[in-house]
């Protein structure tokens, strides 16, 4: 541990700590501070509290910190001022492990999981239920003014009396979050509306060289750019929310991100949802249940389980994953894969276009998931609408086809099951697409790091008998 993290690049936390004023207290050793939380997520252990109680109980810990006993907010801070940081220490263990030999890039096996946010569920909000709401408790707030009114004219200072104004003061702020919630919901329907017209503008730009294929109106006129142009300006928020803020230093644009459904007008719909404690989660189903969550992807290497790439966002739907993640794949190995496999959530014909237009062969199911897109020998075959369907459903059934696809669930799901299951990171800590995404990475990072150590130490007892 020690010796890798001694080879990792800090320049990027060394130059934030060498910034800061010298007249303070003295700094944690950056490195020791980053062995430390390295080895905290490699073994489970992901509460700053926990992490600082274990410098003082467990052996390891103390070994790593150096006698050294930082307090949890030290912790938890250095872990939130160096959260970018430390997720782009991804990249370098997966460095790492290329170096050893443990990617191989043969086949490579595409999925996601619903990691549940740090946020109840209960918390999430539609924006009709919110008008309802607000109306609700003005008549609530109405009522108790009038009713401290009465309370005081008949008895002003007496003992015992009911005063209504924390009952007031709850209901109060209540309306001024669900106002906000409102507000930013419009906000963000509105820039995807405007959005979505820039892009009708530009194409009809774009038509508009060829008059013959120029886009036309119900009447036979050509559809002008200057009107969508117009319709964009004047739904366009002036301001960005909050939310949108926080996203600008994020540089996942490639992901897709779901944004609540919104009318022709780029008013939210009734059925729209916002949850505030984290704005930016959303309601997604695992395992037949609701819960408030993020989409995590990750792409694993099927030779020593090793992850590749990894991302996270709020879109719950898997399709739009495949091409950020195979791309993700490319830019950190360098080199191609030569096959994907993903389940049938990922199977679009444009994603098979892609894989293949890199130089990738996709293994993608197109039928159910349990089956590996192929039914059972009693049931009949699935009649698939699109040519896309047919000629997958036709590379599945070869015998190469089943033997590559049955690997898909032998490489990416264990992988879940050692993150979830063995290391017990089944919630993320924060609040925020951008710092959970960096989380997210950081648990994958040390994914690889346990597979890297454990290479090493199955080499260690055959080289000592070579010496």
């Amino acid at each position: 541990m020690l010796d890798l993290v001694g080879e990792l690049d800090l320049r990027g936390i060394e130059k934030v700590v060498q910034g800061k004023d010298p007249r303070g207290e003295r700094p944690y050793a950056p490195r020791m501070m980053t062995a430390l939380l390295l080895y905290a997520y490699s073994t489970g252990v992901f509460s700053s509290r926990r992490i600082a109680r274990a410098t003082v109980e467990d052996v390891a810990f103390r070994f790593l910190s150096g006698g050294e006993q930082p307090h949890f907010t030290t912790i938890n801070q250095f872990r939130a001022t160096h959260r970018k940081a430390l997720a782009q220490l991804f990249e370098q263990l997966l460095t790492a492990c290329r170096s050893a030999g443990l990617v191989k890039l043969g086949h490579v096996a595409i999925d996601g999981t619903k990691m549940k946010a740090n946020a109840s569920k209960h918390k999430a909000m539609s924006y009709e239920r919110m008008v309802k709401d607000e109306s609700r408790l003005r008549a609530e707030v109405e009522a108790l003014m009038q009713q401290a009114e009465a309370a005081d004219a008949a008895e002003d200072e007496a003992e015992g009396a009911y005063d209504p104004k924390e009952e007031i003061r709850r209901r109060e702020e209540r309306i001024a979050k669900m106002a906000a919630a409102r507000e930013a919901l419009r906000r963000e329907t509105a820039a995807k509306r405007a959005a979505q017209l820039e892009a009708q503008a530009a194409e009809l730009r774009a038509k508009a060289t060829d008059p013959a294929t120029a886009p036309r109106d119900q009447k036979g006129f050509p559809t002008r750019a200057k009107s969508r142009d117009r319709q964009a300006a004047a739904i366009m928020p002036s301001t960005p929310s909050p939310a949108e803020d926080e996203a600008q230093d994020d540089d996942d644009d490639d992901l897709p991100r779901n944004t609540p459904p919104a009318t022709k007008n780029g008013e939210p719909r009734p059925t729209a949802q916002r949850n505030f404690t984290d704005p930016q989660s959303r309601i997604m189903t695992r395992d037949g249940a609701f819960l408030q969550a993020y989409n995590g992807q990750i792409a694993v290497d099927d030779a020593h389980q090793i992850i590749v790439a990894a991302a996270l966002s709020n879109q719950a739907p898997d399709t739009q994953y495949f091409e950020p993640m195979l791309r993700r794949v490319v830019k950190n190995c360098d080199a191609v894969p030569a096959s994907a496999t993903s389940d049938s959530g990922y199977f679009s014909a444009e994603n098979v276009r892609v894989a293949e237009a890199m130089g990738c062969e996709p293994f993608i199911a197109v039928g159910g998931h349990r089956r590996n897109g192929l039914p059972d020998d009693e049931s009949p075959a699935p009649q698939f609408k699109t040519e896309a369907h047919r000629a997958m459903r036709a590379v599945l059934e070869t015998e190469r086809g089943r033997a590559i696809y049955a690997r898909r669930k032998a490489t990416v799901e264990p992988v879940f099951g050692q993150i979830k299951a063995c290391r017990g990171f089944r919630q993320l800590s924060f609040r925020g697409l951008f710092k959970n995404r960096c989380e997210w990475l950081f648990v994958c990072a040390t994914h690889n790091l346990l597979k890297l150590w454990r290479s090493v130490k199955a080499k260690t007892p055959t080289l000592l008998l070579a010496a």
